[in-house]
């Protein structure tokens, strides 16, 4: 395999994986070729490698400066502007974590604690409604708790989290 091809499968099973993980397959092809890329890239230049329109370009860039992963880079002397990714595999997964409990698992949380806290009129359909959803809140609680430890561990928490959990 070339390195075009090879560039071509990684980007393209990257995009795949997106929308597994909750975010658009033209999202995850940015980030991948981004993630790839030796310099910067302007929007145009991701255009053309994706074949994707400016506007689902623009789009995508900004939802991923939003997670924190894609960054804008000044180029001395260029008035376009230049787009780059984390490159430290570790510190990306640790910001899609920290990203993910903030804009999905804190909400849940929220809203199973507020179900969880309605009136218990004595009914057996309501204890059951209370009892399951502060199991789930409990569950969501040390799941959360768990993925803040990770997000705050220094270089090389993954490493080190999976290591912890075979000894």
């Amino acid at each position: 395999m070339q390195y075009q091809e090879a560039k071509e499968k990684f980007i393209s099973t990257w995009g795949s994986l997106g929308s597994l993980w909750g975010i658009n397959k033209a999202m995850a092809q940015i980030q991948a070729l981004l993630f790839v890329s030796t310099k910067p890239l302007t929007t145009e230049e991701i255009m053309e490698e994706l074949k994707i329109s400016r506007g689902n370009t623009s789009m995508n860039v900004r939802q991923l400066i939003d997670w924190g992963i894609v960054t804008k880079e000044l180029v001395p002397g260029e008035r376009k502007e230049y787009f780059s990714t984390e490159k430290d595999v570790q510190e990306l997964a640790r910001i899609i974590a920290k990203e993910r409990s903030r804009r999905e698992i804190k909400p849940v949380i929220r809203t199973l604690e507020e179900i969880s806290s309605i009136k218990d009129d004595g009914s057996e359909n309501t204890q059951e409604l209370i009892r399951q959803t502060k199991a789930l809140h409990d569950l969501a609680e040390t799941a959360d708790s768990i993925l803040e430890k990770i997000v705050h561990q220094k270089q090389n928490w993954l490493t080190k989290s999976v290591l912890k959990m075979f000894k």
